[in-house]
């Protein structure tokens, strides 16, 4: 059986949409960014998808140390939003749907959605490393973005 949620986390930026955009569609540029990931290898787009990758994240579940391996592909673009998607064995799927908006000021705000589904006997412990990792992926999306706006 398979369980789902959702959270969602916002980041404001002083740069420009296209800054955040590519950031935010640039996965290998986010792997010093996000604190689990520990290699990411673009491929071949996928079928549908705008961009791929194969990527590598450090975890742990009390005192023991794994590595888990996993697929992401980004299936949107735009100005306006940017969808991408992780698959991972075993059945377990994170969604990410970002919004993007702009004031007079120059600050990007950007709305994500984060929506995992995993098997139900992995599915807290999964939850809580999504949201873990993808609040502290967002203050240093915050600061990356800053830096280059």
């Amino acid at each position: 059986m398979t369980k789902q949620d959702v959270f969602q986390y916002t980041v404001q930026a002083k740069c420009g949409r296209g800054e955040a955009v590519r950031l935010l569609t640039d996965l290998a540029a986010q792997a010093d960014l996000h604190p689990l990931i520990i290699r990411v290898q673009p491929r071949p787009p996928r079928p549908g998808a705008l961009r791929s990758y194969t990527i590598s994240d450090r975890l742990a579940w009390g005192p023991v140390r794994f590595r888990t391996t996993y697929q992401a592909d980004v299936l949107s673009a735009t100005e306006d939003e940017v969808v991408t998607v992780a698959r991972q064995w075993p059945n377990t799927t994170l969604r990410n749907h970002a919004r993007l908006r702009s004031d007079m000021d120059g600050v990007t705000t950007i709305d994500v959605q984060i929506t995992l589904a995993a098997p139900a006997p992995l599915f807290a412990y999964a939850f809580r490393q999504a949201r873990t990792a993808h609040l502290a992926l967002g203050a240093r999306l915050r600061d990356t973005l800053d830096a280059t706006g």
